[in-house]
């Protein structure tokens, strides 16, 4: 059921509130579409990071890897990163659907 959101005026304004054309609502969303990606795409860079030198040479699965990964950062802060990219990913969708 659509609502209908009413702009309530406080205190003493010289000009009425000015509604965003349909051009600024889509910068707007691009610009926090963007920003929650590149959050995402950096903390995917720091997961990866973790993993270098360990379990990747690059983007070869090192034969070490078959004894078990263990991240520099240690499994509390890497599985943490990987929570958070959840976050970002989740959000995203969830934005750009209008869930939120």
């Amino acid at each position: 059921m659509p609502r209908k959101l009413e702009v309530v005026y406080g205190g003493k304004q010289t000009e009425p509130h000015k509604i965003p054309s349909p051009e600024e609502d889509l910068k707007l969303f691009q610009g926090v579409i963007d920003s929650l990606l590149r959050d995402a795409q950096d903390t995917w860079a720091e997961i990866w990071h973790e993993l270098m030198g360990t379990v990747t040479n690059g983007t070869i699965i090192l034969a070490e890897a078959r004894y078990g990964a263990k991240p520099k950062c240690g499994w509390a802060e890497f599985l943490e990163k990987l929570w958070l990219l959840k976050h970002y990913l989740d959000y995203t969708r969830k934005f750009a659907a209008g869930d939120v």
